[in-house]
């Protein structure tokens, strides 16, 4: 797994994956590249935004950016599972993966169209795992004990179909309700007033506390067989840290040089699917030379890979996922308080990635309309998720976004393409069933890797604040510390939180069970309320790392209008000035920003968020 540092921590490795250079030549006056040649700067993309590269390296790319976000993506419904009582039902959780898998291609061409329209891949969110996770574990939302028994679960009863269907409609409900603030914080352009209040210390604790919070589920996973474990968490290290530079030699052919050789290298861009996959081979080794033990309540059992072989049998080839596919979603007023706190993470998460995204595909820093557009849109995929019934929403998926900075193709036609092929492979039943076997302890490796980045990002964000401030240590070590402290104590002792109305105990349980709505509420509070200079807090690092990522090759925000003519249109209307998502006129170009006063630039921008994640 590479840990891609977004900005301030050092860049990703410059080069993946060596194309001929006579014919990137050929393909940049084909196509009419406008980035400046690697050989120029090596840091700027051979493929800007607005490029579009030869059809058959779209295809790779479209292909590698899937295999890219694989891992973190059927993480969700596997993690989701537990507390939707469907541990013991591998066939619905083959169908949630096809289901989280055709919503985001669904997304992702919906953002790049019309949202932001940057090179920039949706897929699930970890930020609403959390949340969804502590409604779940509500009194009247927890699973009978006879499901986690797989001797006393019949998946065909009714009785076992009405109980995780109340759940994943519960929560479906929730999520699409919770989606209406997203949408409307992004179409009415609040999304840039919100983030002046939002700093580093209130983004590091609630960003790292979505990983640690988790960590009771990987250590669950990982401890069904550690060995296993250990075998693929060596491995995605391995691959992402020691092998990264290492290439190996595949077949390619130019004008010039005819057949030749040319490097490729595969730890540095799938470093988690090659880490699962051994391991998952292992185990199927072990499975069926029968090394592994047979009965269920024998440890080691969970590493077998036919634990949930039924499903690759039953799984239809062919399904066609389609909104209340699981009934008619209802609505929890603790839930859609929970998905809100979680939608807000998102969504600060969210801005930090559309600057790097630009930076990374040479596009110019994006305007506060396509901000405030990609973040409606982001509303909009959250609603459909919401309604599909992936059980999350969806985000900017920043894995991919330091793909772009492997590859140095920031062409979102490849990303388009993504997102067709996320929705073929939503469509193809099976594939959602192969995931199912991936074993247990597999899985538990690479969450204990995942969620450790996850938790580190959080954290690095305090990179921009002076920690040798006591009132920065303060505000940080208390919100942390209170955000583990608070949940744990309500879980242990649910009954002490009783305010005699039931609803209101519902929305308390979930909010203070949520680590990250504890941690970044008082992270909020306090670092807007204990006095602080805007350096002391870390605002300047964060607006400074902005205007250096504003840098680009195009010089224009061309790049960011609607398409099908329409931006064309709504520019002849008067009425647009008032629509905040809208492009105007008046646009300054790049160059003319760059000149812009820095107090003018300061009261314009929006502090950036950085990411810190594993590809």
């Amino acid at each position: 797994m590479v840990m891609a540092a977004e900005r301030g921590s050092g860049e990703v490795d410059n080069l993946a994956f060596e194309m001929d250079e006579q014919v990137k030549g050929e393909a940049s006056k084909t196509f009419g590249s406008s980035c400046v040649a690697a050989e120029d700067n090596r840091n700027k993309p051979t493929y800007c935004v607005t490029d579009v590269p030869p059809w058959y390296f779209c295809i790779f790319l479209a292909l590698q950016h899937y295999l890219t976000a694989f891992g973190g993506i059927i993480s969700i419904p596997l993690i989701l599972s537990e507390g939707l009582c469907l541990q013991h039902d591998s066939l619905t959780q083959s169908r949630l993966i096809n289901t989280i898998f055709f919503v985001s291609g669904l997304c992702t061409i919906l953002q790049v169209t019309f949202g932001v329209r940057l090179p920039i891949l949706q897929g699930g969110t970890f930020s609403l795992l959390t949340p969804a996770m502590a409604l779940l574990s509500v009194p009247e939302l927890k699973c009978p004990a006879w499901t986690q028994n797989s001797t006393l679960v019949n998946t065909s009863s009714p009785v076992f179909i009405e109980v995780w269907q109340t759940r994943i409609t519960t929560l479906q409900g929730s999520i699409m309700v919770a989606s209406v603030l997203q949408v409307l914080v992004g179409f009415s352009g609040l999304i840039g007033f919100l983030m002046r209040f939002i700093g580093p210390l209130t983004i590091a604790p609630t960003v790292s506390l979505v990983g640690l919070s988790l960590y009771d589920s990987a250590g669950e996973k990982a401890g069904s067989h550690w060995a296993i474990s250990v075998l693929t968490m060596t491995l995605i290290i391995l691959f992402s840290q020691y092998l990264r530079r290492v290439p190996i030699p595949v077949p390619a052919y130019s004008k010039t040089k005819k057949l030749h050789t040319s490097k490729f290298y595969p730890f540095q861009t799938v470093p988690i699917l090659l880490g699962i996959a051994i391991p998952w081979l292992f185990c199927y080794l072990l499975t069926i030379y029968d090394v592994l033990p047979s009965d269920s309540a024998q440890y080691g059992y969970l590493a077998r890979t036919d634990v949930k072989g039924n499903a690759l049998i039953e799984a239809s080839w062919f399904i066609f996922p389609y909104p209340g596919q699981w009934g008619i979603p209802t609505v929890s007023l603790a839930g859609v308080f929970g998905i809100m706190a979680g939608i807000i993470c998102s969504m600060i998460e969210s801005v930090g990635d559309y600057h790097t995204c630009a930076r990374l595909s040479g596009a110019p820093r994006p305007p506060k309309h396509a901000i405030n557009r990609g973040i409606g849109v982001e509303g909009i995929g959250s609603l459909l998720a919401g309604a599909f019934g992936t059980g999350n929403g969806t985000t900017s998926f920043c894995e991919n976004i330091a793909a772009l900075d492997i590859t140095k193709v920031g062409s979102r036609t490849v990303i388009l393409l993504t997102g067709f092929f996320m929705i073929l492979m939503g469509m193809l039943g099976k594939i959602g069933a192969i995931f199912t076997t991936i074993p247990t302890p597999v899985l538990g490796g690479m969450f204990l890797i995942m969620f450790g980045v996850i938790s580190a990002a959080g954290i690095s964000n305090l990179q921009y604040t002076d920690m040798n401030s006591s009132r920065n240590v303060f505000i940080f070590g208390f919100s942390m510390f209170s955000a583990l402290v608070i949940p744990n104590w309500i879980t242990k002792y649910p009954s002490y939180l009783q305010t005699g109305v039931k609803e209101v105990d519902q929305v308390l349980t979930t909010l203070l069970t949520t680590n990250m709505f504890v941690g970044g509420f008082l992270g909020f509070f306090l670092d807007n309320t204990i006095p602080g200079t805007k350096l002391e807090r870390g605002l300047l690092g964060l607006e400074k790392l902005q205007l250096e990522d504003s840098g680009s090759n195009l010089g224009t925000e061309e790049v960011y209008n609607l398409p099908f003519g329409i931006t064309s249109y709504l520019r002849s209307q008067s009425w647009v000035r008032y629509i905040p998502f809208c492009p105007r006129e008046d646009h300054k170009s790049q160059s003319e920003d760059n000149i812009m006063p820095q107090s003018q630039k300061s009261e314009d921008s929006s502090p950036v968020v950085t990411k810190q994640t594993a590809v």
